[in-house]
């Protein structure tokens, strides 16, 4: 692994999301000069803390909005990406994942950036995906690998979890409010679920280090899981008795019809298409960044009856000062 060089201007879009709270704090270690995209400032009053970080507003799919946060920066992240789309037809999905990455890639080019580290999905395949969250997480992938003159790395996760993640909470929420038997869909779905840190780290061990240049990586846990096995491990660790009930394909599928239709959009067609295809990697955690990656088991329970997960990511970060 090279040794970094030197503090980076790096401009970060999707910053204030999960992974980006996390992967902010991380890079904040490093000393760099840290630009954060959104679209309200005033909204994340709790990433103001960090040193060296700066809250800019944009619109990203406005050029000169786009030229002008990339002013000055050596280096981009892209985390930008969503699960689920408004309307159905994957309009949305191709709008975040293709359009976005098209966009920026552009503007990079314009301003002579030559290093952008960029979020994708595992199993992202614009040809064969399931999904249209897949197609469009792998077509966008190729666009951010399609300019010969940027240092391209992407990012290939399976589930991540960790403090204030969708996964472990949401099933948590789900259990807490559903006493007795649990119907879920796509039980036998496997997952080797990432640890947020482990994904951060990589992060920050990637800009510096060329090998990485050009490299497209598959991250994931150390152990592969059903979908039944992660949800009763974690009816376990709130200390709920609740029977876990795997439901058929067509009952499946019916629920995603069906849940796709509520407010937040729980769980939806697009993710039914996603579960067809085992969420694992072919391989160990890549070598490259030296990472042994952590476990569900020693995670999860850590932070999974916590109320307050904003408040758990501030303590971990005063930990870190």
């Amino acid at each position: 692994m090279e040794p970094q060089r030197r503090p980076h201007r790096i401009c970060i879009f999707g910053g204030t999301g999960f992974v980006g709270s996390h992967l902010l704090t991380r890079l904040t270690a490093d000393r760099h000069h840290l630009r954060v995209v959104t679209r309200n400032r005033e909204r994340h009053h709790d990433l103001w803390v960090l040193p060296s970080l700066e809250m800019a507003e944009a619109n990203i799919f406005d050029p000169k909005s786009l030229d002008e946060v990339l002013e000055g920066v050596d280096v981009v992240i892209n985390l930008v990406g969503i699960l689920n789309e408004r309307d159905r037809g994957g309009k949305g999905f191709t709008r975040i994942h293709v359009d976005f990455p098209r966009r920026l890639v552009d503007a990079c080019l314009s301003k002579g950036i030559r290093r952008l580290l960029h979020m994708s999905a595992l199993g992202a395949d614009a040809a064969y995906g399931m999904s249209h969250y897949q197609r469009t997480k792998g077509e966008g992938e190729n666009v951010a690998h399609s300019a010969a003159s940027i240092r391209v790395t992407s990012f290939r996760p399976s589930v991540i979890y960790g403090p204030g993640d969708s996964f472990f909470n949401r099933f948590a929420s789900l259990l807490r409010r559903t006493p007795g038997i649990f119907p879920l869909a796509c039980p036998q779905a496997r997952y080797a679920p990432v640890y947020v840190g482990d994904v951060a780290e990589a992060y920050a061990r990637a800009i510096d280090n060329s090998r990485t240049y050009g490299q497209r990586y598959d991250l994931c846990g150390p152990h592969v899981y059903t979908l039944k096995e992660l949800v009763e491990f974690t009816a376990q660790s709130l200390g709920l008795k609740r029977k876990v009930v795997g439901l058929n394909d067509t009952l499946s599928r019916m629920q995603a019809m069906l849940l796709e239709r509520m407010p937040g959009k729980p769980f939806s067609k697009d993710n039914y298409l996603s579960m067809q295809r085992d969420n694992v990697c072919e391989g160990p955690f890549p070598e490259v960044f030296g990472i042994t990656p952590a476990s569900v088991e020693s995670i999860v329970p850590t932070y999974l009856g916590e109320q307050d997960q904003r408040a758990y990511i501030a303590r971990l970060r005063s930990r870190r000062r």
